[in-house]
């Protein structure tokens, strides 16, 4: 009996400490067989909004990929974007950084030799990290718990598959900036600001980048509290041949917000160089385009808040 029990107490701390290691990676893949065709991105869409993470945008990049490159690299692969307005608000209110992963995003993709179709999203460590949000916040636990049931709805009997990313990185994980702006007669923090984000949305489209959805959030203790959804294909075209999970941070969201009782405006957006550690990016050509798409962004920022 003793024995039974030593074997059965062993088995338990060995569960224990994998769901533990499961739980501090940054990125989640839940999967299911899909040998039949029953699932597809639309059908997913659907369960989304049905369990109240609604999806603004889910976009079939094969298409996309197809006509620009001549090339894609899985049988079907989709970016989508989605929000729950109701937990975002009261995150807004105690930390205005929930705006790094509002909207948040994920990728849709089919393995042909494997039948299965995937998901990928951020896990609650990993909007905990981006955010510096504790990971013991109800509001950012209810919403991971949202995130999971959309997922268990939207794949009827799943599971999430074994990740070992890695989840340390040198580099900040946060890109930020700072502005006083500085008004006009009779105008308004808004006015400026959208101004302001004319001018940047000016600078995105020449170097490549484009903005799926951008978000105006409204709160009593703001100012003003935008949100840009931002994907630059050049980037995401090589990254997803052999790290399709990367939806889960591509489009990455860029935040743009003022406090009422602040005189700067913040603006950041998560560090798209940690891309290279996070998903163990290792071809030059795909790092190169990871880093080129993080400083084209950072320039145009460093040069608009000068």
């Amino acid at each position: 009996m003793k024995k039974i029990l030593k074997v059965f107490i062993g088995a338990f701390l060995v569960l224990g400490a994998s769901v533990c290691a499961a739980e501090t990676q940054n990125i989640q893949i839940f999967s299911v067989d899909n040998s039949k065709g029953a699932i597809n991105a639309k059908s997913i869409e659907k369960a989304f909004n049905a369990s109240g993470v609604v999806v603004d945008v889910n976009n079939d990049m094969n298409s996309i990929f197809s006509k620009r490159y001549g090339k894609v690299h899985h049988k079907n692969y989709n970016l989508a974007i989605f929000t729950n307005s109701k937990l975002v608000s009261k995150l807004m209110k105690k930390y205005p950084k929930i705006g790094l992963i509002t909207p948040l995003s994920m990728s849709i993709y089919e393995d042909g030799a494997k039948n299965t179709i995937n998901i990928s999203t951020l896990s609650l460590a990993g909007m905990a990290r981006i955010t510096k949000i504790p990971a013991t916040d109800p509001d950012l636990i209810e919403y991971a718990k949202a995130v999971d049931t959309a997922l268990h709805k939207a794949l009827p009997n799943g599971k999430y598959l074994s990740v070992n990313h890695n989840t340390k990185s040198s580099k900040p994980l946060m890109t930020e900036f700072t502005i006083e702006f500085e008004l006009e007669d009779g105008d308004t923090y808004v006015d400026a600001k959208d101004s302001f984000e004319e001018e940047f949305e000016g600078e995105l489209g020449p170097v490549g980048f484009l903005i799926p959805k951008s978000y105006k959030l409204q709160h009593d203790d703001y100012d003003f509290f935008d949100t840009y959804s931002i994907i630059r294909f050049n980037a995401i075209y090589p990254v997803s041949k052999n790290h399709p999970d990367a939806g889960a941070y591509a489009p990455f969201s860029l935040v743009i917000y003022k406090k009422k009782d602040e005189d700067a405006a913040h603006i950041a957006f998560p560090s798209i160089d940690n891309w290279i550690s996070d998903l163990d990016i290792t071809d030059e050509a795909t790092v190169k385009a990871v880093r080129e798409t993080h400083d084209k962004i950072k320039n145009i920022l460093e040069e608009l808040t000068e």
